[in-house]
């Protein structure tokens, strides 16, 4: 403790930090070094960011100036308010007891365990997985908040800065809004018996929680309701991968799958889970368990949480499917390339669960005159731009009510947009290097997938095909770039390229990747090798596999290739 105080005293003397609000607390080495990994703090890490918490899933919306943000209330005087409204009195200050709202600033599993709770005031806890969907909770609850006294507080007081700025950026009836300086971390070193404050704090790093010297428990266990507030088995729901509150007892039932009390109210918990047994994995792949063994030490063990803890079992050794967003290529759709993936999706049939998705962009239909027909052009079962976009007829196109439509997840800049519709004669044969001009419609597509993700996910991974792949890359690298937790665990990325713009490409993707497309010696004449190599080269090497076949622009189904697809996804289950 004595180094750390020296420590920040010469980094307090620099005038960058003058205003740092320095935090100490005393604790013991992990007990667990499984929990101390994943919590992330085994090492000194320093890095320059724009958000330290990211206030917007939306990296195109932007936040609101911390300059705006709420009036700072010390420990003292944030309780001396709350005492106030207790006592039900007139309050002498700025904050009127009986126009005042508490409002939790964390989310659902933190507030779960601990919280402030007073007389006489109401309480607002939003209940959100994760900070970036409070600014939607805001939205949507405003005028529980308009004309009160808003009394914010969070773990360390960082999240309540963007938030009461944003509260206040709302204008008039919004002005009021106040902020525990140094959050529940600063409240209960001055009242160490835990004051308004009950139950426990939730931390990030291995200590996973802090009590004050009040031993009542505010949570519940997520099957029996007993009282119960320890995270460290680190239970989750099966569906989101919250985490949840699972007593000793209920851990060792069997047949409980855990469903967070979000996903029961969006009724998540009435589908039934699509389950494999570890034995139809092992018949399928594995000969036997030392290369289970080996899969388990491969160079993805310090980029993904052990297979004890992601595993989602029942009672009869079962374990979930892996659900995986997949992502057409250009001027396809989620049925053709649903059909067209029929082989891949039967092999890992004991795996995975495919979903599709049309892309939001939808193109006119394009022709060319039969004459006109390039001979060139590779017709693959997945060329796409060469199927779909060199139809050739003798006679007059056919009725656009008997044509499947197509999309699109980049659209070169002032592209044809669909308002035209009808068919359209190609101007010029096919360009197997049309994909270089499609650099436009990533916002669109971004906003679209986050829609889906929120709607039909969670998703354990994203599989991408040609543009597919290189929006999947696009879009983890908008992610990470925002600071944010990646939607997807793993990216399979096949005949992709790179969309990634130069100045973004710096920082390499931290997101496991298995990359699948033809070498030299393929037939692959619209993505050559070298532009699926460059998408490579954008993701962390120690976190990724790449498969080079002789076949064309198609995902290979035979083996050694779809084994060690397999491979990969076994480190997911």
């Amino acid at each position: 403790m004595s180094s750390l105080e020296k420590h920040i005293a010469e980094v307090k003397s620099k005038s960058l930090f003058e205003r740092t609000d320095f935090k100490l607390a005393a604790c013991e080495h992990p007990s667990d070094k499984r929990i101390a990994k994943e919590c992330g703090f085994t090492s000194l890490n320093i890095r320059v960011v724009k958000e330290l918490v990211t206030f917007r899933s939306d990296s195109l919306s932007k936040s609101p100036g911390i300059s705006n943000a709420g009036t700072h209330l010390s420990a003292m005087e944030f309780h001396s308010v709350l005492h106030d409204a207790r006592n039900n009195m007139d309050s002498h200050s700025s904050v009127q007891q009986k126009q005042l709202v508490l409002l939790d600033a964390r989310n659902m599993y933190e507030t779960r365990i601990g919280k402030f709770q007073t007389p006489n005031v109401e309480t607002l806890d939003p209940e959100t997985r994760q900070y970036s969907d409070l600014p939607a909770w805001i939205d949507d609850n405003s005028e529980q908040l308009r004309g009160k006294h808003v009394l914010m507080y969070c773990t360390g007081g960082i999240r309540c800065e963007m938030a009461s700025a944003y509260i206040r950026s709302k204008g008039v009836g919004f002005e009021n809004v106040f902020q525990l300086f140094g959050g529940i971390q600063r409240y209960l070193e001055q009242f160490p018996d835990g004051g308004f404050f009950k139950g426990k704090k939730f931390v990030f790093d291995h200590r996973i929680s802090v009590g004050s010297q009040d031993v009542d428990i505010v949570g519940n266990c997520l099957i029996c309701r007993s009282s119960f507030d320890d995270y460290s088995s680190r239970c989750r729901c099966s569906y989101c991968r919250m985490l949840v509150l699972v007593c000793y007892n209920c851990q060792g039932k069997a047949g409980v799958v855990y469903v967070c009390e979000l996903c029961q109210k969006q009724g998540k918990g009435d589908k039934p889970l699509l389950l494999i047994q570890d034995n139809q994995i092992n018949a399928d792949f594995l000969p036997d368990s030392s290369e289970a063994i080996e899969i388990a030490k491969g160079p993805f063990s310090g980029h993904i949480k052990p297979l004890s803890e992601l595993s989602v079992r029942d009672g009869n050794n079962h374990r979930r499917k892996l659900r995986i967003l997949c992502l057409h290529g250009f001027r396809q759709n989620a049925s053709n390339f649903k059909g067209r993936t029929s082989s891949l999706a039967k092999k890992l049939k004991n795996m995975v669960e495919f979903v599709f998705v049309d892309a939001p962009h939808e193109l006119p239909f394009i022709y060319q005159e039969h004459s006109h027909q390039p001979p060139h052009v590779s017709m693959d079962w997945a060329s796409e731009e060469a199927t779909n976009l060199a139809h050739s007829f003798k006679e007059s196109p056919p009725p656009l009510k008997d044509c499947k439509k197509r999309f699109a997840w980049l659209i070169a800049p002032k592209s044809d947009c669909l308002e035209e519709g009808g068919w359209k004669i190609a101007d010029v044969p096919f360009d197997p290097l049309q994909y270089q001009q499609q650099t436009d419609g990533f916002e669109k597509s971004y906003s679209y997938l986050k829609t889906v993700i929120s709607q039909m996910g969670p998703f354990d991974g994203i599989l991408g095909f040609s543009q597919g792949a290189a929006m999947a890359a696009l879009f983890c690298e908008q992610q990470q770039r925002c600071g944010g937790v990646l939607d997807f665990r793993f990216a399979i990325l096949c005949s992709g390229f790179s969309a990634v713009s130069g100045e973004c490409s710096r920082k390499l993707i931290k997101c496991p990747s298995l990359h699948c497309f033809g070498n030299g010696q393929g037939h692959d004449r619209q993505i050559a090798c070298e532009a699926s190599r460059k998408l490579v080269d954008l993701f962390d090497k120690d976190c990724s596999v790449v498969i080079e076949h002789d076949m064309g622009h198609i995902i290979p189904t035979r083996s050694p290739y779809i084994d060690q697809m397999k491979e990969f996804l076994m480190r997911f289950l």
